[in-house]
């Protein structure tokens, strides 16, 4: 299926979108004031080591120091690296030896005696901040092309996952292992597959380049200083998300549309595909209801063609994803209606996962079924859609309440985040107290300080609707207060926003006090 790439560039936002099949089916956003340092190389300094988290922390030039765990840092021995470890954020890479080597030992040196404070040392961004995390380092650096990454300090070679076919891996294998330069490790990416040696050579000698010019940076910089800067969305939708199936990028800003083209000419003049400059005066997002699906990423129900629905809850820690029968009853047998809607929902599933860019630890409370070649069916067919996601993402088995656990590789903030921020009014809880909660919780107080105050004048501040409540339903209990206590109690509207924002106030001794 043919797909085409929109791209809407403006001065402080560039967003693209994927079209397959006449729907959006991935979403990218850069924002000016928010740009992913991912895959930027930075010499850095260590600022404090931490022998009980076998971590450090390494100020790069960025808000916060950034996170180096113990496991990311390379030492140059072969059983330290993590041969199922990703390279890049869009590639499940899998890495060889030339020894065939797959076992992987987690035995490291002491982080303690490989760091040490105020050392300098070069690093690369593994992770963006993230919430309230600082981004994650690693010293396994690679530099990407569009065709192979380059490894530098490795002796591995490499072969992405996603290529199957056993002849091709080898062939590449083979083209790579006669490519490889000294001291230096190479990995084909998975659209390599099919390429000549010529064009792979191309691509090797264009990242030998980026890589040389990075090291003389290095070597005149002081710590903490960027040597190496990763493409912007441009650039990168043209090395990363490009394949053999795109048909068209239509993108709507002249110059970058110039400079794409540019790009185009340069490395990927072997592949059928048109960029085109879009003229047209209504916005290219609206044209191709590209903005409807952006503003619907921020609902946290989803609805299914059946009726079914998906709830989508996303924490700091995880996400909890909730599927529904909703509007649809079937029309024959109870379990057919439910294995219905579940394998609808694992298409939606997918397809939220990456539009969202939801990474980490994802939950999904799937309809429970009872019948085993139901749960085998649904799982399948959640593995089946995952795998058209560049992310590297992992499925584990259900359990007996219909639960499935899945993994998602976390390189950037997900677009909700990215898009939003914590509601002023309900301090990102997603409710608020109610009119009658508030309300008691007022009386409360109120109690509180009138046997603490006895003999004063104290004034409520409350929203409207509460100031009502209280009048209404409690006025009784504050004349018993006032009496006991010999206190004046006022009530007076204020202009909060939300029910749960009053004051209580001593004004002075009330009228009748002595």
């Amino acid at each position: 299926m043919s797909k085409e790439i929109l791209i809407n560039s403006g001065i402080r936002e560039v967003r693209a979108a994927v079209i397959s099949g006449g729907n959006v089916s991935e979403l990218f956003i850069e924002r000016l004031n928010k740009k992913s340092v991912a895959g930027n190389i930075y010499k850095g300094k260590v600022v404090k080591v931490l022998p009980g988290m076998q971590s450090a922390f390494v100020e790069i030039g960025l808000q916060k120091a950034a996170f180096l765990h113990v496991a990311d840092i390379y030492t140059g021995s072969n059983d330290e690296i993590n041969y199922d470890e990703e390279i890049s954020d869009d590639e499940n890479m899998e890495h060889k030896s030339s020894e065939n080597v797959e076992t992987v030992i987690h035995h490291y040196t002491p982080i303690q005696e490989i760091l040490t404070e105020g050392q300098e040392i070069i690093v690369q961004v593994a992770k963006d901040a993230i919430a309230t995390k600082g981004a994650r380092l690693t010293t396994h650096l690679t530099i990407p092309g569009r065709y192979l990454v380059l490894m530098p300090g490795y002796e591995h070679i490499g072969i992405s996952r996603k290529i199957e076919n056993e002849e091709e891996r080898e062939r590449l294998k083979n083209i790579l292992m006669s490519l490889r330069p000294a001291g230096m490790g190479l990995i084909a990416r998975t659209v390599s597959d099919g390429l000549s040696s010529e064009e792979l050579v191309a691509d090797l000698e264009y990242i030998k380049g980026v890589w040389a010019g990075v090291e003389t940076v290095i070597e005149k910089s002081n710590a903490p200083s960027l040597v190496y800067e990763d493409h912007n969305l441009i650039y990168k939708i043209l090395r990363d998300v490009v394949t053999s199936d795109t048909s068209r990028i239509l993108i709507d800003n002249k110059e970058d549309y110039e400079k794409m083209q540019e790009f185009f000419n340069n490395h990927l003049s072997n592949l059928d595909l048109k960029i085109e400059y879009y003229k047209g005066e209504e916005p290219l997002f609206d044209l191709y209801n590209v903005e409807i699906e952006v503003n619907r990423l921020l609902d946290k129900k989803v609805w299914l063609r059946s009726g079914g629905s998906i709830i989508i809850d996303q924490a700091e820690a995880l996400t909890v994803i909730d599927v529904n029968t909703g509007k649809y009853v079937g029309r024959q047998n109870f379990d057919d209606t439910i294995l219905k809607t579940n394998l609808e929902a694992c298409k939606e599933i997918a397809h939220q996962l990456k539009m969202r860019n939801i990474g980490g630890i994802i939950i999904v409370d799937f309809i429970d079924m009872e019948r085993l070649e139901d749960r085998e069916k649904m799982l399948s067919t959640l593995e089946q859609y995952l795998k058209e996601d560049r992310a590297k993402t992992s499925v584990v088995n259900i359990s007996p309440l219909g639960l499935v656990e899945i993994t998602r590789k976390r390189v950037r903030d997900s677009v909700i985040r990215m898009m939003s921020e914590p509601c002023p009014y309900c301090e990102g809880r997603g409710v608020i107290k109610s009119k009658i909660t508030v309300c008691y919780e007022i009386m409360r107080e109120l109690g509180r300080l009138a046997s603490q105050n006895k003999g004063t004048a104290i004034l409520i501040e409350a929203k409207e609707e509460v100031a009502d409540l209280l009048l209404e339903h409690e006025n009784e209990t504050i004349e018993e207060l006032e009496k006991k206590y010999m206190c004046d109690i006022e009530i007076q509207q204020n202009n909060s926003s939300t029910y749960d924002r009053y004051k209580l106030k001593i004004m002075g001794k009330a009228n009748g006090s002595i």
